[in-house]
């Protein structure tokens, strides 16, 4: 059964402006959501505090500062922040939705990785974590949960300060420890602080089971594992798992020392680390090879060369004759074969101490990374002016010079062609325009015309540009469809069957003159029957609306009785009064009275604006209650 229905925040609008479309998880802190951002039409995360964090004023402050921070935090590793803010009991964070699964998901069906692929998925993990220790941010929870497998390949790590923005609850008040007991390490464990080390501690027991299919500790309780890791060393993975290489070993127990001093002074040391031994590691082979989509790759370990070596001897020449036909003396020739011979030797000995390398396979790779692995095999870097590519990542190895495979002395330069990843464009501004003149310009950009909206606005002229999606200014493909909103100007709303004076007034705001008609009719008293214009029809603004309604004179008991045949004995229940509410939670409420309901959109702001029958009246049980909203 989908148990998304029965969520209260499905369907809502948050904050005028993220409208929830479904649950996607539920955690022990929060619960995200797909939601839909309507002022810029794109699909985001929505991650939303559960209300024990949201009532506490000193974590929405906390939250809010940290929330911040992390959006400034852009790195292609971690999954950007856009938005937070709060809506009534609602603390919420907006993200950056990345379709896939957890690295937990990936190991509960897959259980433990080789160590190659296991490196391939911890070096953009500790890319991520080390721009963030830059930033002199600490994440304070890494574990699987929080590190995301996009379907496209991409890896992500989500969840930046929220520990932190933890730590300003009554929770932590009351002795509760902020983090993941399994990840957790020994200071955090015995003073609650924490540092960029505390994360590389992490980051070691996530690769401990990455290799071996579990965490090093477990016990009966949490406090049991707790102890563990402040006075126990974690084992080696090789102990667990027998075909764990010994460069692995050493990584894990470097980023677990007990002592934080003893660890790698941050994630991007870490990663340094991470880099070099899956260079060295051996490729994997068959259906090892299956990794993300741009994961990381090493180059091929150089084969064995041979030096260029000296002859052993120089042959004797021929005896040299003078034009008169004498042999030159002995001692010329002694001369030249002693020259000749240091010449060839001192050749053999500059090629003997000269080393050879082979080129290693830098394409795809991140720049730095790539940048990072050369110089540390021994060559020298040098770049040139990136290209475009619509296959290879901006910020990746497009092409390389020697190419890979090349034998080449060592501390040749190599150069590398930066990837400015696929071209694109800016779109046009285009507000203000006509419809002919917006596609026009977007023509000329070199994109095309997608849909075209009309939709009502009173700011902008009728018939011309209000805005387009993508928004100007964004970069997109080269020939990407742009949608185009128009203003259909003023909009004849839908007041049909609401009341006389409710009608007239929201007619009179939305910028009508407004008449009223009196009619006999067997509607209910005082409530529209007709209007003109037709609802929906575009009009100018200032126009005149006539709105015909039910004669409002008619004894409205008399009406009631004669159209519902209403008993003297009925029961009758009191109109809850429901504007100014959520229009779901309204139409709970008066369900659960026992009334129907219809619901009329006047300017989809998910707000009741309206209700017939009005609070306070009486109506039996299945009497229908109208809405506008």
């Amino acid at each position: 059964m989908d148990t998304t229905t029965a969520d209260p925040l499905v369907g809502r609008l948050l904050d005028g402006r993220y409208r929830v479309e479904s649950r996607i998880a539920r955690g022990g802190m929060a619960t995200v959501y797909l939601a839909l951002d309507i002022r810029l039409d794109r699909t985001v995360a929505l991650k939303v505090m559960h209300r024990s964090l949201a009532d506490d004023p000193a974590f929405v402050r906390r939250f809010i500062g940290e929330a911040k921070s992390v959006a400034s935090l852009s790195h292609p590793n971690v999954v950007h922040v856009f938005d937070q803010g709060t809506d009534g009991d609602v603390v919420y964070l907006s993200m950056e939705y990345v379709p896939g699964k957890t690295l937990r998901d990936v190991l509960r069906d897959r259980g433990r990785l080789p160590a190659r692929e296991a490196l391939e998925i911890m070096i953009p993990v500790l890319a991520a974590l080390g721009a963030a220790h830059q930033a002199g941010m600490v994440h304070r929870d890494v574990k699987p949960e929080n590190v995301l497998l996009a379907d496209d390949g991409r890896i992500k790590v989500v969840d930046f300060g929220l520990a932190r923005a933890i730590e300003a609850t009554n929770q932590t008040r009351t002795g509760v420890m902020i983090g993941t007991i399994g990840y957790m390490s020994p200071e955090q464990v015995t003073t609650g602080g924490a540092d960029v080390r505390s994360d590389v501690y992490a980051a070691g027991i996530m690769l401990f089971e990455l290799v071996t299919g579990r965490q090093p500790y477990d016990g009966e309780t949490p406090m049991s594992v707790a102890y563990r890791h402040v006075h126990d060393t974690v084992p080696a993975p090789s102990s667990l798992a027998s075909d764990v290489p010994a460069l692995i070993d050493t990584l894990v127990a470097q980023a677990t020392a007990r002592e934080p001093h003893d660890r790698p002074a941050d994630a991007t040391a870490m990663l340094v680390q991470a880099v070099e031994a899956h260079r060295t590691l051996p490729r994997l082979s068959g259906a090892q090879q299956a990794r993300p989509t741009g994961a990381f790759t090493s180059p091929p370990a150089a084969p064995a060369h041979t030096l260029i070596q000296p002859r052993a001897e120089v042959p004797t020449p021929p005896p040299a004759r003078s034009r008169g036909g004498r042999v030159k003396p002995v001692w010329f020739l002694a001369a030249l074969a002693v020259i000749m011979v240091g010449a060839v030797a001192a050749t053999g000995l500059y090629f003997a101490q000269k080393s050879y390398k082979i080129v290693p396979d830098l394409v795809g790779k991140n720049l730095a990374v790539a940048e990072q692995s050369a110089r540390a095999q021994g060559f020298q870097v040098a770049r040139v002016e990136g290209r475009h590519d619509e296959k290879v990542a901006e910020g990746s190895v497009l092409a390389m010079e020697p190419v890979h495979g090349t034998e080449v002395e060592a501390g040749t330069t190599i150069t590398l062609v930066p990837s400015l990843g696929p071209k694109r464009v800016l779109v046009p501004k285009t507000a203000g325009l006509t419809q002919d003149d917006a596609r026009a310009a977007i023509g000329e950009a070199g994109l095309t015309v997608g849909k075209m909206r009309r939709v009502k606005n009173l700011e902008v002229q009728r018939n011309h540009v209000i805005r387009t999606s993508p928004q100007v200014g964004e970069k997109v493909k080269e020939g990407a469809k742009v949608d185009i909103y128009v203003s259909a100007g003023l909009v004849m709303p839908d007041v049909s069957g609401m009341p006389k004076d409710e009608a007239a007034a929201f007619l009179t705001q939305q910028g009508f003159q407004v008449q009223v008609n009196e009619v006999d009719d067997d509607a209910e008293p005082c409530t529209v029957i007709a209007q003109s214009p037709k609802p929906k029809s575009e009009v100018d603004q200032g126009i005149p609306a006539m709105v015909t309604v039910a004669r409002c004179e008619t004894d409205f008991w008399h009406w009631f009785r004669g159209d519902n045949e209403a008993r003297d004995d009925q029961e009758f229940r009191i109109m809850p009064g429901v504007m100014g509410k959520g229009i779901n939670d309204a139409k709970n409420e008066l369900q659960a009275q026992g009334f129907r309901v219809r619901v009329h959109n006047l300017s989809n702001s998910g707000v009741v604006r309206f209700q017939r029958p009005g609070p306070n009246s009486e109506r039996p049980p299945g009497s229908e209650v109208h809405l506008w909203h």
